[in-house]
């Protein structure tokens, strides 16, 4: 028999909100069964939680979730992965530049602040020693 989860379980288990889990329904990305009165119960399987599993690395590598839904889904297409793995090269390859550009970016503030510092501080000095002097002389 199939291992299955509530939402509560998943939801515990990758430390998500159940609305979160539900957002990633909405999404397409999660696709429980439902089963009690109504429908009303989610049931999740294996798949679901592989899937969710790999939102959410996706999610910390910087990929949008509609990115994830287009990776992730290729997996459930025939089992050729050269195509998935190219796809999923590709995406990495442009999160790659994002980053660096924006580690660049931030490298580039973070020397110009260090420049402010030094001339503040300079004349911070400048102003304090006439102060000194006339504490001094007093």
């Amino acid at each position: 028999m199939a291992t299955t989860y509530t939402i509560s379980d998943l939801a515990r288990e990758f430390d998500l909100t159940p609305r979160a889990m539900r957002f990633y329904e909405d999404m397409g990305l999660l696709q429980p069964g439902r089963s009690g009165p109504g429908g009303r119960q989610r049931v999740y399987s294996n798949r679901d939680r592989t899937r969710l599993k790999l939102t959410l690395r996706a999610k910390r590598l910087g990929l949008s979730l509609h990115e994830a839904k287009a990776l992730i889904d290729m997996y459930d297409s025939p089992r050729d992965t050269g195509p998935q793995l190219r796809k999923f090269l590709q995406v990495l390859s442009q999160h790659r530049a994002q980053l660096e550009a924006q580690l660049a970016e931030l490298q580039a503030t973070l020397s110009e602040i260090s420049e402010h510092e030094k001339e503040a501080r300079s004349l911070l000095a400048r102003v304090d020693r006439p102060a000194a002097k006339k504490a001094k002389a007093n």
